[in-house]
């Protein structure tokens, strides 16, 4: 039990831990709101329906992880990469391919998602569930929530996973 809890901090600390947020790597013109504009946050007197919150593209959390969401299909299904910044295993870290979906209720949503991550370099699997919001400022922002799982030898050994 005392080797699990390093190993668990770390691993708590490199993806993201409970209560961060992660924020998206502006490309070309910056994230885009209704029609391509910049997303500038919205007054809501102005008549304007309010910006999207767009998964695809490149986000980047406090700690230095990355992930890269690719296009997000009409039925909400999308698949993309993700890079930990930071790991307990003594393998290199590699990237990690992720399998996830949106919930679509209407295109100018802030829409809630979730995400499975198959860790290319050790034998665990993590999901992830969060929300995509866009602040104040016009930023993107998801805040999410992880449940990771480890690979055991066998049945007594579950209260390491």
């Amino acid at each position: 039990m005392v080797q699990a809890a390093p190993f668990l901090l770390v691993l708590f600390l490199a993806l993201g831990a409970h209560g961060h947020s992660t924020e998206k790597v502006p490309s070309g013109l910056g994230c885009t709101g209704q029609g391509g504009q910049e997303a500038v946050a919205a007054d809501p007197s102005s008549g304007f329906p309010p910006l999207q919150c767009i998964l695809t593209g490149t986000w980047v959390n406090d700690l230095g992880s990355n992930m890269t969401i690719k296009i997000v299909n009409t039925n909400g299904d999308f698949t993309g990469i993700y890079r930990t910044a930071v790991s307990a295993t003594k393998e290199r870290i590699k990237e990690s391919p992720l399998l996830g979906y949106q919930h679509l209720p209407n295109p100018l949503s802030q829409p809630t998602f979730g995400f499975t991550v198959n860790w290319s370099f050790s034998d665990s699997i993590t999901v992830f569930t969060g929300q995509c919001f866009v602040d104040d400022d016009g930023k993107e922002v998801l805040k999410t929530m992880w449940l990771l799982r480890s690979r055991v030898e066998n049945i007594k050994s579950d209260w390491k996973a």
